[in-house]
């Protein structure tokens, strides 16, 4: 098997404040690491390959710090490395292109694994582009899958029902994270991640011409977070009444 697995680095928005003046996340100084998501894509690759054998193939877009965080996956089980150098001015449709155009280039693939979506900016929009710009079936929100040598059955949760889905190969899978718990990699191999090759591509390297973002970002704010403290103080069935009033007042219930 032929395995592609899309990443990204990302901020851990755990760590995320937001300005309570201006009312703007603070980036600056911000850890970075491989969207939670991806992680349980990479397992999902381990053990198809561990199954079938082949090679697993890292590809990122981003700035040139994040072959660190290449390596964190490489030392899971990947068996190289490709990085993208990221434009200036970006959204979905490019980076989704790039994607397309680098796997492309890499040739051969039999399965493309992402995360269902980045925890950053959680669209979901990434893997069914590349799906599409490359005419292959997508099965996406996939919570299991089961891979033989010709084909994908994958099971999808809807909420109230699971629903099997089955895919001839190429076949491109965005995978949840129930479907998976991901690996540690040991010192070893950790250690031996240093040796294996990550290839430094520019945007030049996989697609013809230049290519314009259709979303501009304009700002970015936080969502405020304020709370009203009203305290009721009377008895019981009094404090409850009064509290559903207001509940129903502000939109809250019906």
């Amino acid at each position: 098997m032929n395995i592609v697995v899309c990443a990204k680095q990302v901020v851990d928005v755990a760590e995320i404040k937001v300005d309570s003046k201006t009312n703007k996340p603070i980036l600056a100084g911000v850890p970075q690491k491989i969207s939670d998501f991806d992680k349980n894509a990479m397992e999902e690759a381990i053990k198809i390959k561990e199954k079938h054998g082949g090679k697993i193939t890292v590809v990122t877009v981003g700035s040139s710090d994040a072959k660190e965080k290449i390596k964190e996956l490489l030392a899971m089980g990947a068996d190289e490395g490709i990085l993208i150098s990221q434009p200036d001015q970006s959204d979905y449709f490019v980076i989704s292109t790039i994607l397309a155009g680098a796997i492309k280039k890499i040739g051969e693939y039999d399965i493309i694994l992402c995360g269902e979506a980045s925890i950053d900016l959680f669209s979901g929009q990434i893997g069914p582009r590349i799906a599409g710009l490359l005419n292959i079936s997508q099965i996406t929100y996939a919570s299991s899958l089961n891979v033989d040598k010709d084909k994908v059955v994958s099971e999808r949760n809807l909420g109230d029902r699971f629903v099997t889905v089955e895919s001839s190969l190429p076949v491109l899978v965005t995978v949840t994270k129930e479907a998976n718990e991901p690996r540690l990699p040991s010192l070893m191999q950790i250690l031996g991640a240093a040796n294996k090759p990550i290839k430094d591509w520019s945007v030049g390297d996989v697609v013809d011409g230049k290519i314009e973002p259709k979303i501009e970002t304009v700002e970015i704010k936080g969502v405020s977070m304020e709370r009203k403290n009203v305290i009721y103080e009377d008895d019981i069935d009094s404090s409850v009444g009064k509290l559903v009033d207001n509940l129903v007042k502000e939109g809250l219930l019906r």
